[in-house]
């Protein structure tokens, strides 16, 4: 699975191998955790997305509805009812870790987005490089910050820029627009938000005119078009 991938919620179950009730799950990969996003008008929680700092700002989840009669009137739980650590407590407690210098390594975390009912897209790898708790006026809601990677062979790392990520109102405008479906065939299946004007040459990624629809053929159609015009390095 690559990023901007568009998927539905079994291509997820399947990426992870299990059934991802929750919109926050700690540590059901191998050394890494996987958040449930959106952004969309009416969501159930805050979620950001910081184009400027390519960064995500998640909220933390509300207390069970069998734990409180409503849950937007308490504060987000830190600890169950019997005193075991809920998700906030759990990728609070990583990210303080991190903070403190407790642990090399920020803790990883997998992203998907809701863009619509029954559409996805995976936003690929962040680090979890700070949590806070923030009184709203009216209950404590948790904060995660997430800082987009890309993960390279030997364990390495790198910050993606911050003009390399599709924003979510772009995803969605384009979406509407090629009717979810690639621009060049047609296809229904195997989709992936692509950038017509490559990012690596300067394309943008914050304008709807310079990203579409393809499917995976057509895409790596145009990739071999790209590759046979860059002149080779040695003759």
């Amino acid at each position: 699975m690559n990023i901007d991938d568009i998927i539905s919620y079994s291509d997820i179950v399947s990426a992870e191998g299990q059934n991802i009730q929750r919109g926050m799950n700690f540590n059901v990969g191998n050394g890494y955790s996987v958040f449930l996003m959106s952004v969309r008008k009416n969501a159930p929680y805050a979620d950001k997305i910081n184009e400027a700092t390519n960064s995500i700002v998640y909220e933390g989840h509300d207390a069970q509805k069998n734990h409180a009669r409503n849950p937007k009137d308490v504060d987000q739980p830190m600890v169950t009812p019997k005193g075991s650590l809920t998700q906030n407590g759990k990728f609070f407690a990583a990210a303080q870790a991190f903070k403190l210098g407790l642990t090399r390594d920020a803790h990883k975390i997998k992203v998907y987005e809701k863009l619509d009912e029954g559409v996805w897209s995976y936003k690929g790898f962040f680090n979890l490089v700070d949590a806070r708790i923030f009184f709203d006026g009216k209950r404590n809601v948790f904060k995660f910050y997430l800082q987009a990677i890309e993960l390279k062979s030997f364990h390495r790392e790198t910050i993606i820029p911050n003009s390399r990520l599709i924003p979510t109102e772009v995803k969605i405008e384009v979406w509407n627009r090629d009717r979810g479906r690639c621009v060049l065939c047609g296809s229904t299946e195997n989709l992936h938000y692509d950038h017509d004007l490559p990012f690596s040459k300067g394309g943008t990624s914050y304008s709807a005119k310079n990203v579409r629809i393809l499917c995976l053929k057509c895409n790596l159609k145009k990739s071999s078009k790209i590759m046979t015009i860059i002149p080779p390095l040695f003759s």
